[in-house]
């Protein structure tokens, strides 16, 4: 008879199961981190453009020019660049489904009709800017920051139509997983932006508007090495479609993802900049807008942590489902999860640790850094709650 063993033994199945299990998660986590942390220094990257800008224009002397950029910025971010980002966002879905069912010739199709749309979108949009100064005089703003933002968002109108392509080419390389060139011109271009952006500010006589062009400029240099990219690379060899007639025939499949993905990431963004607005109603218009458009602007520049990995997320979703594959998109849509929450977490702890340095990389007046200090505590219980929004925003 058989003796009984001195230590219970593991149901192998279920050991089995498990060791399966963990191991799919590492691979899942492996695949995510090669999509989601460059398109995380990727968004950082191009945000940090204009970023960069606000904090060299807060170093003006006063606080009038910053407060113009800041309205500038966010009717900037309102009535254009917020829209462009929602449409493109439709390729998320139909780029990384063809890619995953490996129809490689129907990305070009689907990149050719969001370029053509967004172009054509811009043109109303840059006409809405030429007039923006006299818009904000008629809702009430103060006539010196309507005025000098006006000046301010006509500069932009070049970065605009830029960023019409810079938008869909993106997505049509993230769907690829190539998401190297991605950085590598993401980086030059905020390489090339600061040293741009400081020439044009403080020694050629423009003052903030220079702050507009060199925006502008850095945009239209980052397409210029994403075309470049495209048109060399063996990568993009079977993808890189000749533009034809049936691509401008099927803008229809294009707009009914995009309206709806326009609409989502509109109606977050303006809920933020609404407030932007509305601090220009108050008693002291250009201190509290400097100060409000500082702390937004940190929590949007801290939101593209979230949208990276949500963007790595949804290419991961996309591409499973395009497979025929849902059991790999759940597992791709726990993983991204998890690292979300975990990010949350230690970015809002940081912040609140570091608000004493916050305003002062913005501005060198004493009131905005301390009025700044007192509104991090908020900051960070939007930074948790708007980067899990984010990242399941993506994957949607």
């Amino acid at each position: 008879m058989a003796e009984a063993p001195l230590l219970p033994q593991k149901d192998q199945g279920t050991a089995a199961a498990a060791g399966e299990e963990k191991g799919y998660w590492r691979s899942e986590t492996g695949k995510l981190a090669y999509l989601a942390l460059p398109m995380v220094a990727v968004s950082l990257s191009q945000y940090a453009v204009q970023v960069s800008s606000n904090m060299m224009v807060g170093h003006l002397p006063g606080v009038l020019p910053l407060s113009s950029a800041a309205i500038a910025t966010s009717l900037a971010s309102v009535s254009g660049f917020s829209l462009l980002i929602g449409m493109a966002g439709a390729l998320e879905t139909l780029c990384g489904q063809a890619y995953g069912a490996k129809q490689y010739h129907t990305l070009g199709l689907h990149t050719y009709r969001a370029i053509v749309t967004l172009l054509v979108v811009c043109i109303p949009l840059s006409l809405l800017w030429v007039f923006m100064g006299k818009i904000l005089v008629m809702i009430g703003q103060d006539p010196l920051i309507a005025h000098g933002a006006g000046r301010y968002i006509v500069w932009l109108i070049p970065g605009l139509f830029a960023n019409s392509l810079i938008q869909p080419i993106t997505k049509f390389l993230q769907s690829q997983s190539l998401i190297v060139p991605l950085l590598l011109s993401s980086v030059v271009t905020l390489a090339f932006h600061v040293p741009l952006c400081w020439v044009l500010v403080f020694r050629t006589g423009m003052g903030y508007t220079g702050a507009a062009l060199a925006i502008s400029i850095s945009y239209w240099l980052n397409v210029a090495m994403l075309v470049a990219y495209i048109v060399m690379s063996s990568s993009c060899k079977e993808t890189r479609t000749p533009p034809t007639i049936k691509a401008f025939r099927g803008v229809g499949v294009f707009l009914r993802l995009a309206l709806p993905s326009a609409l989502m990431v509109c109606l977050e963004w303006w809920s933020f900049e609404l407030l932007i607005l509305m601090s220009g109603l108050l008693p002291n218009p250009e201190l509290q807008t400097s100060v409000l458009s500082i702390c937004l602007t940190s929590i949007t520049l801290l939101f593209t942590i979230p949208y990276g990995l949500g963007a790595g997320g949804s290419t991961r979703v996309a591409n499973e489902l395009g497979a025929g594959n849902p059991e790999g998109a759940r597992s791709a849509v726990r993983v991204v999860m998890s690292i979300a929450v975990t990010e949350a977490v230690i970015v809002s702890v940081i912040l609140l640790l570091s608000r004493s340095l916050l305003g002062r990389a913005y501005s060198s007046e004493d009131q905005v850094v301390s009025a700044v200090a007192a509104m991090v505590p908020f900051v960070c219980i939007t930074v948790v709650t708007d980067g899990l929004q984010g990242v399941l925003s993506g994957i949607a």
